[in-house]
């Protein structure tokens, strides 16, 4: 496992081109609130293709980080580059561009509460694409709707009339609505309980094949790493304190990433893991 900032490119190798394929690169991110330094050369890339699992303590800044790539948040120092795009010097274009190509899903779905599930998918339609047809972008919706395991009815509720996780996927189904390439997922199981957050899983997973996405997810779910994370991040320090295969990050000498992955319930997402996360736990 190479430690984060020690691979080499060349000047022209793009993040959306290069041997590795990177569609989100930051390098020396550093972010402050005040006195407090949450980030402090911080290094990582996410490869098209993957899902990135983002984990660590309370306060290592895993919001702030997604934050930042997603332009929420302008860092104090460092470089992001989306899709090759440098996010800082950034035109109207160009972020218009990164925004349509970017999904969101934030935590409890953040939905707006006045509108139905089809109206809150409908939202990104009516921002990036104004001009088109009222039948059609209901139709998007629908099909959006269904895409993210919800009955075609849901799409008429508010999300006052929904569970917990049928928000969620009327999230993810507006985070899908522009069918963009790169996904971001914050803590997409939380408030779940272990049936739903293991079929959450499975509709993430198999959007990711389906649809060639690129994910970035944060949580906190042993199980959600061990079911369908290809690699995983651990921020510690500061900084990616290490990036690879669950296989290797279990073995970096760290209290924290010690006492996380060597737990009973670490041992029981493991076990339960092990038939259906081959590709991950194989990489």
């Amino acid at each position: 496992m190479s430690a984060p900032g020690t691979e080499t490119r060349d000047d022209d190798d793009r993040a959306d081109g290069g041997g590795e394929d990177i569609v989100v690169r930051v390098r020396g991110l550093e972010n402050r609130f005040g006195r407090q330094v949450v980030h402090e050369g911080l290094d990582l890339d996410v490869r098209r293709g993957e899902i990135l699992g983002v984990v660590g303590g309370s306060g290592t800044g895993k919001s702030v980080l997604m934050r930042s790539v997603l332009g929420l948040r302008r860092p104090d120092a460092g470089r992001i580059e989306v899709f090759g795009i440098d996010t800082a010097d950034a035109d109207d274009e160009q972020r218009a561009y990164i925004d349509r190509h970017t999904g969101v899903l934030f935590q409890d779905g953040a939905l707006f509460s006045s509108l139905t599930v089809g109206e809150n998918v409908e939202v990104p339609l009516k921002e990036h694409y104004p001009g088109i047809d009222t039948r059609l972008r209901y139709e998007l919706a629908l099909l959006k709707v269904k895409l993210a395991g919800l009955p075609a009815d849901a799409i008429d509720k508010l999300p006052a009339q929904l569970s917990g996780g049928m928000r969620k996927r009327a999230g993810i189904a507006r985070a899908l609505a522009l069918d963009p390439p790169l996904l971001f997922l914050d803590e997409p199981t939380a408030g779940l309980d272990p049936i739903g957050a293991a079929a959450f899983d499975e509709l993430v997973r198999t959007l990711q094949e389906a649809l060639g996405l690129t994910v970035f997810l944060i949580t906190h779910d042993l199980d959600t790493l061990y079911a369908i994370c290809d690699r995983v991040a651990v921020l510690a320090d500061r900084r990616v304190l290490a990036v690879g295969p669950l296989a290797e990050i279990e073995r970096v000498d760290h209290p924290w990433v010690q006492s996380y992955f060597h737990g009973p319930r670490a041992r029981a997402a493991r076990d339960g893991a092990a038939p259906t996360n081959a590709r991950a736990l194989e990489a």
